[in-house]
């Protein structure tokens, strides 16, 4: 028997392999872009990805809604909406654009921090330039579910799709 080469380490992204630019362009709630920065770092390690350059832009529900008509002719705001700039043999990139607005009042429906619901965004952003989709109900349970392992994996509450109990009872 020939002897095997051992597999090289898994690269996980150093901060010299993650470009990440930030752009706060709301003023409907307070963001830590470090705490924000953090968040991609750890979901790129999360996802196996060794090397990205992406821009976050945070806006508020008026900016997401032009964003969402033009360049999906969808009228109306959304949560966050995703531009792969990838290509073969680049970087994982692209460009996300977040909701602060849908983020803090979908947290009060829901009954937790805005800055979970944010992150959650992004994550469902990254998640969507790594090649998931939410477009038909099968798609839709394998992405939730990625969700939910890549929130655990970066260390936060699994997040609530449903108001919670308290919540329900405050209405």
């Amino acid at each position: 028997m020939g002897r095997r080469e051992p597999l090289p380490p898994k690269r996980t992204p150093s901060a010299r392999d993650v470009e990440i630019a930030i752009t706060n362009r709301q003023k409907v709630m307070a963001v830590d872009r470090r705490w924000l920065a953090g968040i991609v770092k750890r979901t790129l390690v999360a996802l196996e990805v060794p090397r990205a350059e992406l821009s976050l832009l945070l806006v508020d529900d008026a900016a997401i809604a032009a964003i969402h008509e033009e360049w999906l002719a969808v009228p109306g705001p959304t949560d966050v909406i995703t531009f792969d700039l990838s290509s073969p043999e680049g970087p994982f990139a692209g460009d996300i654009v977040v909701s602060a607005e849908t983020a803090r009042r979908m947290a009060r429906h829901l009954g937790w921090q805005p800055r979970f619901e944010l992150a959650y965004y992004v994550v469902h952003g990254l998640l969507h330039l790594a090649g998931e989709d939410d477009l038909d109900p099968v798609a839709r349970r394998r992405m939730r579910l990625r969700e939910r392992a890549v929130m655990a994996a970066i260390g936060l509450p699994k997040p609530p799709r449903r108001p919670t109990a308290a919540r329900r009872r405050s209405r």
